[in-house]
């Protein structure tokens, strides 16, 4: 026994040597498993955070972008609009006329408490503002040379300009809009809309993240941040400073460039770069309405510090696997805890996919309801056209017909011939007007022929015949001479004299005495046809919008606000004018100008004047 216990000894030393470093590279393959671990940990929490980040990014580029675009454009129709005002052109023409400024000045301040515009102003051929709806406030581009601003040059040289910018008496930033009025050339003058966007800049505060809009010079103009505002991305060149010393779009800013350094670039529109230091991604959308980008920045040190607690957390949870994965109770923990977080990712996912599904749903459902309002309202326009239209000829059929069986009762044929022979006249006369009730909406070329006055206001007095006999309204007719024409087209001058006499009848309703005369004479190579009444006259408030779509006397449901409308616009189509005033003694009058027909001008002759 004794001799033994030393071979024990010896032994013991050899025999754990080795399995002391047996589990040496286990030890390696765990620390490993954690590194991996936690390397895979990061850049899927990176990747995952950068994606969310970017849907993000992409439903508030579409919500604002969709946005913005609305803004840039929902005034456009304004300087049109203008146009077709009396007292636009007419300013223009006589801008010297305070009254007719001080007019425009109210009409302009009108339309714009409606419209929601910042500013709404008219400019003269060279550049000067004669009018605006800010005329009675401080800071109002009225007497203003802005013929330098680019939206002015662009109008006056292209019809249009669009500009952002400073303004120069305001000293607020704006988008202007400008549009030249150019009914007769050369170009009369400009309408300019001044658009605030700093509404819009202050909604995109409440929304996570920065939100900036570049100009296709690269400056700053709109942004969450103040501190970046007007300042350029890069460096302006020599020929862009030259061009904004002299249009001032940023008014007096430095324009110092930012610190904007670009990294990387995940996609096409989407960047990571690094602003005053600070990297974000930058999520970019250009715009349909103007050479601008919107972008949206977002900070990336959350992410990236999600993604380094996501590294630790999976380094951790792959070190708690190994440490458990000896026993049973912690093998089936450890799936526990891998279900769990599955479960949670899931529902994150779903829960992201739902509103993905709901936002474009409602974007959808938001256009379709835009597109169907847009046609409802043409619809509902050129509706209250036709029916305005055809309501007079298809009253004077229903006159014929009806007399036409009380003759044919009486045996009296050639009289119901002539019925239903001026029944087939009014036929085409509808199918005339259907065709030219375009004309309301763009200008169209009527063909011209000499139509005998006699003959015009006989079918008119035919048309009205009913509604004169039915109010006791006695018709006076002074044509001089009785051969007198004028160019015009016969259903087109047909339809203005039975409009203008239709209203003339229902003025004269209430009146004690019911005259209407129409009274024409030869004038310098032109016919003036006067249609008056003994009516009340028209109201001194509706008297300078009288020729505007829609505006109306008439009590609600009995009158549409057209007829004067169409009635002035085929007058111009035949080369003439409508106008309307109110007569001394009462009741109103509209005076019809259009051209004479040749056989109507006096030549001199050695024997005598003759008509040609």
């Amino acid at each position: 026994m004794t001799s033994r216990e030393p071979a024990l000894r010896l032994d013991l030393p050899s025999s754990h040597a080795p399995r002391r470093w047996r589990g040496l590279p286990r030890w390696l393959g765990a620390l490993a498993l954690v590194a991996v671990a936690a390397f895979a940990g990061h850049h899927v929490a990176m990747q995952t955070g950068l994606a969310r980040l970017r849907d993000a990014a992409d439903h508030r580029l579409d919500m604002l972008a969709t946005g913005l675009d609305a803004d840039l454009a929902r005034f456009e129709y304004l300087p049109a609009l203008l146009e077709m005002t009396p007292i636009v052109p007419a300013l223009l023409g006589t801008p010297t006329d305070s009254s007719l400024r001080e007019a425009v000045n109210r009409y302009l301040n009108g339309v714009n408490a409606t419209a929601g515009a910042e500013m709404l102003y008219v400019l003269d051929a060279g550049g000067t503002s004669l009018a605006a709806s800010d005329w009675d406030r401080p800071g109002t581009t009225v007497g203003q040379d802005l013929s330098f601003r680019p939206y002015v040059i662009d109008a006056l040289g292209q019809g249009r300009g669009r500009f952002y910018g400073v303004g120069i008496t305001s000293r607020k930033p704006g988008y202007y809009l400008s549009y030249a009025l150019r009914r007769d050339q050369p170009t009369r003058g400009v309408v300019a809309v001044k658009v605030n966007l700093e509404e819009a800049e202050r909604a995109w505060r409440k929304l996570p993240g920065d939100v900036v809009l570049i100009d296709q010079r690269g400056v700053v103009i709109l942004s969450t941040r103040e501190d970046i505002k007007f300042r350029p991305m890069l460096p302006l060149d020599g020929l862009q400073r030259a061009e904004v010393q002299r249009s001032r779009p940023y008014g007096e800013a430095a324009l110092l460039p930012l610190q904007w350094v670009q990294k990387e670039a995940l996609a096409r529109d989407v960047q990571v770069i690094m602003l005053d230091g600070v990297d974000q991604l930058a999520s970019t959308r250009k715009l349909r309405g103007a050479p601008w980008q919107l972008v949206v920045l977002d900070d990336l040190a959350p992410l990236r510090v999600g993604a380094r607690n996501a590294a630790i957390t999976a380094s951790l949870a792959m070190a708690v696997l190994l440490l458990i994965a000896v026993t049973l109770w912690q093998r089936r923990r450890a799936v526990r805890q891998k279900l769990a977080n599955q479960a949670a990712l899931q529902a994150a996912h779903d829960t992201l996919e739902s509103t993905v599904v709901a936002r474009t749903e409602q974007l959808r459902a938001t256009q379709g309801e835009l597109v169907h309002a847009g046609k409802m309202a043409a619809l509902g326009q050129m509706s209250a056209g036709v029916v305005h239209e055809l309501n007079q000829p298809l009253t004077a059929m229903r006159t014929l017909s009806e007399s036409a069986a009380i003759l044919l009762d009486k045996s009296r044929l050639d009289d119901v011939r002539g019925n239903l022979q001026r029944i087939r006249g009014m036929v085409d006369r509808l199918a005339r007007l259907t065709s030219q009730l375009k004309t309301f909406a763009h200008k169209s070329e009527l063909p011209l022929a000499a139509v005998p006055m006699v003959r015009a206001v006989a079918d008119a007095q035919v048309i009205v015949a009913e509604a004169t006999k039915k109010n006791g309204i006695a018709i006076e007719v002074d044509v001089q001479p009785a051969a007198l024409s004028v160019m015009a087209e016969e259903a087109a001058l047909g339809s203005v004299l039975v409009n203008l006499m239709r209203n003339a009848i229902d003025a004269m309703q209430e009146s004690p005495r019911r005259t209407l005369r129409l009274e024409a004479r030869p004038q310098e190579g032109r016919v003036i046809l006067r249609v008056s009444d003994t009516g009340p006259g028209i109201p001194p408030d509706i008297l300078p919008r009288l020729f505007e779509p829609f505006v109306t006397s008439k009590p609600a449901g009995t009158g549409l606000g057209l007829g004067l409308v169409i009635s002035a616009q085929l007058v111009r189509a035949m080369d003439g004018t409508l106008r309307a005033a109110n007569l001394p003694d009462g009741g109103a009058c509209f005076v019809v100008d259009l051209p004479a027909a040749v056989q109507n001008i006096l030549i001199p002759t050695p024997t005598g004047v003759i008509n040609k």
